[in-house]
């Protein structure tokens, strides 16, 4: 099965602890061409080039990018966060305008922002503004809010807060905990504190990526070492641990053993999405009713997309379930280990 025709559209609860509203300043078409000109201002002096731009302004952040993901892939998905302020009503709005349900918790301080400048060779951050910790009131009503949908819904996704701050650890191990209680499966994509105390609750995926592995102190920067960081979490409780690993096939550890995700080859426009693109495709798939091994395919095929493409967390359905089928899911005691070399024992 590869999840191409699923029997309803899965119900996806994503929490977003920290929506962003994101400005981008990218070349405009006149001043790619370098040809605009205008008379100075004085009106004696020499024509000078006028400075086009083409400003963008989006909802953004892990949660988003993974929500958007999930509804081209067919999804219902309701997005739970903090939203408040002038920047908390224009990206409710952006978010309704993009076929996403929000279950809104008041921010008394409001969203925070980026804008960025992608008119030179890197993506340049002008200005940052991060949002402060939720108050204890707001927690309790964002914990609340979260729960109530994730019963309603097919799968739970909890993403991580930018900065870490503004969510306690503690709140993803206390979810995570009652959700799968409720015998709810749950994907985590998290990192550092975060990750560690939703993996002690036992969720149903947890991803990370193999920088983060490795930040929180679970592994060394190697294949084997990644892997029995993964084996840990899982013989802990985990049932399925995945480890991105940007070019490299990702890993899949269950309590059945160790797997690569191998797909086509592509060259990247934007690196950046892949891995929540993944964690999309990993959650509509568990919602449709896959196997984990296909879920992850499904996903695999979200990010490898994604990065051929502008703009984070889109896709169009036909081709990522099209592109799955490519994805095969070898064992790791059998085959390489996905970045070149022999695995042990290998023939």
């Amino acid at each position: 099965m590869d999840g191409s025709e699923p029997d309803h559209a899965p119900r996806i609860c994503v929490v977003a602890p920290t929506p962003l509203l994101v400005m981008e300043i990218a070349a405009g078409a006149a001043g790619q061409a370098g040809t605009a000109t205008s008379i100075d201002p004085a009106g004696d002096g020499p024509e000078v080039p006028e400075q086009h731009a083409d400003i963008h302004m989006h909802p953004g952040g892990q949660g988003l990018w993974v929500a958007r993901m999930a509804v081209s892939l067919g999804a219902a998905v309701t997005v739970c966060g903090p939203f408040g302020g002038e920047l908390g009503s224009s990206i409710v709005q952006m978010l309704n305008a993009a076929e996403l349900t929000v279950r809104s918790v008041t921010a008394g301080a409001g969203n925070g922002a980026y804008v960025f400048d992608l008119r030179g060779q890197d993506r340049e951050i002008v200005a940052h503004m991060p949002p402060p910790p939720l108050t204890r009131h707001e927690l309790d009503d964002l914990y609340g809010t979260v729960l109530v949908d994730a019963l309603d819904s097919d799968v739970l996704v909890l993403t991580g807060a930018e900065p870490a701050s503004v969510v306690p650890p503690s709140f993803f191990g206390r979810i995570t905990a009652d959700v799968r209680a409720a015998g709810k499966p749950v994907v985590a994509d998290l990192s550092g504190e975060a990750a560690t105390a939703a993996a002690d609750a036992g969720p149903t995926v947890l991803k990370m990526s193999h920088e983060e592995v490795v930040e929180a102190g679970l592994a060394e920067d190697s294949t084997e070492a990644l892997r029995q960081a993964a084996e840990g979490l899982v013989a802990g409780g985990v049932t399925a641990m995945v480890v991105s690993r940007a070019a490299d096939p990702a890993l899949l550890v269950t309590a059945d053993g160790a797997r690569y995700a191998v797909g086509p080859v592509v060259s990247p426009l934007d690196h950046r999405g892949a891995g929540d693109s993944m964690t999309a495709g990993i959650a509509v798939g568990l919602g449709r009713g896959l196997e984990v091994t296909d879920a992850v395919r499904l996903g695999a095929a979200a990010g490898a997309l994604n990065v051929t493409r502008r703009g984070l967390g889109t896709g169009r359905r036909d081709q990522i379930e099209r592109f799955a089928e490519r994805v095969s899911i070898t064992d790791a005691d059998t085959a390489d280990n996905g970045d070149g070399e022999e695995a042990e024992g290998a023939d």
